[in-house]
């Protein structure tokens, strides 16, 4: 190679690297979204959260393993890394699929609220968790969870300890809590019914959202007008499996976000629901 060919080689070599490290920087410097996939598990809850930092944020985990097969339609096939995993409460159909989570990606974090329950999955979760020590963090009062690049979750129930406590109706332990990029709102309920609406109300919680993950797969238990009327969503997700025994979303609540202008999207329809917020719009994708 004579002496010419290897300057201009060698140039175009710096000037390829140059323009390399450039792109990334405006990749760096551009604007991210926040992502929020209702995951389509049948009759359960999954949601991942990607946040315009990076992190794989999953609220739980449906009721089997079709979530490793919604994780793999919604991640791309490398990124095997979930930085933190949530459990709203310990039912069947939030905890299952978690497990397979567990076992098939790595997983930087918990938070869960350390209620009692003696179901198999449950206990299988637990076992799993502390087999593999992933750090676990306790939810027992309100709290902020910083995600950078102006994105947070604010942790709005419970709002006392449950750890190593029996609770008559587990629905009424779910975690609860808003999701905030920029001025766009979600507010992701779990199972939670009208006794920890009512909560949240008279603690005087802000509940104005965009979107609202419909509690308890639309039943009859949760979604009252008081609380509908303090959220007042733009777009209402039901996350409902396709003739399930629980004749889930009830008619009167598809009627009551009917009224109060909420356009609803439900799994058991539309499949997976994708949404996407630049901070200030939120698109269905």
């Amino acid at each position: 190679m004579s002496s010419k060919l290897y300057k201009i080689l060698l140039i175009l070599g710096i000037v390829a690297c140059l323009a390399a490290v450039f792109l990334f920087w405006l990749y760096c410097r551009a604007p991210k979204n926040l992502e929020i996939d209702f995951l389509d598990v049948g009759q359960g809850d999954a949601i991942l959260i990607k946040a315009p930092a990076g992190q794989n944020i999953l609220i739980d985990g449906g009721p089997d393993r079709t979530i490793i097969k919604r994780l793999a339609e919604n991640l791309p096939w490398w990124d095997k890394q979930i930085d933190l995993m949530i459990l709203t409460h310990p039912h069947d159909d939030h905890v299952t699929g978690l497990i397979d989570v567990l076992k098939r990606y790595q997983v930087k974090k918990i938070l869960y609220t350390g209620v009692i329950h003696n179901a198999p999955n449950y206990l299988a979760w637990l076992k799993l968790v502390r087999d593999k020590k992933v750090p676990i963090t306790i939810i027992d009062k309100q709290q902020i969870i910083n995600l950078n690049q102006g994105a947070k979750m604010e942790i709005l129930y419970p709002n006392e300890s449950l750890l190593n406590k029996t609770v008559d109706d587990l629905n009424q332990s779910s975690i609860v809590l808003m999701l905030t990029y920029g001025q766009n709102k979600f507010l992701l309920t779990g199972d939670a019914g009208e006794l920890v609406e009512k909560n949240l109300i008279v603690h005087g919680a802000d509940l104005r959202a965009d979107v609202l993950k419909v509690g308890h797969h639309g039943s009859k238990y949760s979604s009252s007008q008081e609380f509908l009327d303090k959220v007042k969503p733009r777009l209402a997700v039901i996350m409902v499996g396709k003739d399930n025994d629980f004749a889930h979303p009830s008619l009167r609540i598809v009627k009551r976000l009917e009224r109060i202008g909420a356009e609803i999207f439900r799994t058991d329809l539309d499949g997976t629901v994708r949404m996407i917020s630049n901070g200030a719009n939120v698109q269905i994708k």
